[in-house]
């Protein structure tokens, strides 16, 4: 039997990730070159779950056409889809969106969970 060496690098690497505390702060990535993106805990609104992977789809696209500016995020967890909207530094503003939508998505839940931080928009007024 012949064994990759990679195998043994991404097992220890696997480790290594696991021994990690898991009450670090922020944590910050890149995405896009020139941009960083904030990861810390916070709430995201579960606007719609569901079997049916095209009905997630358009749940999706109707939220982004009332929300554009609110992120939207699909997961799978066997054997639903869900999709959940928004990047909310607190429950309280986590629950104003929620009453908004409350008419239009009848099933809605809070979350709370890794978040990518808003950016915060400072005027020098």
């Amino acid at each position: 039997m012949v064994k990759d060496p990679m195998i043994d690098s991404l097992i220890a690497k696997r480790i290594e990730l696991n021994l990690k505390p898991t009450t670090a702060p922020a944590t910050v990535s890149t995405g896009r070159p020139g941009t960083t993106i904030v990861s810390q805990m916070g709430y995201r609104v579960q606007i719609f779950y569901g079997s049916d992977r095209r009905e997630v789809f358009n749940e999706q696209s109707k939220f982004n056409n009332s929300f554009p500016e609110l992120n939207t995020y699909i997961t799978y967890k066997q054997p639903n889809y869900y999709l959940r909207v928004g990047d909310f530094r607190t429950r309280l503003e986590a629950q104003r969106l929620m009453n908004e939508l409350r008419p239009i998505f009848p099933t809605l839940f809070i979350f709370r969970e890794k978040i990518n931080a808003p950016n915060l928009n400072y005027s020098n007024d």
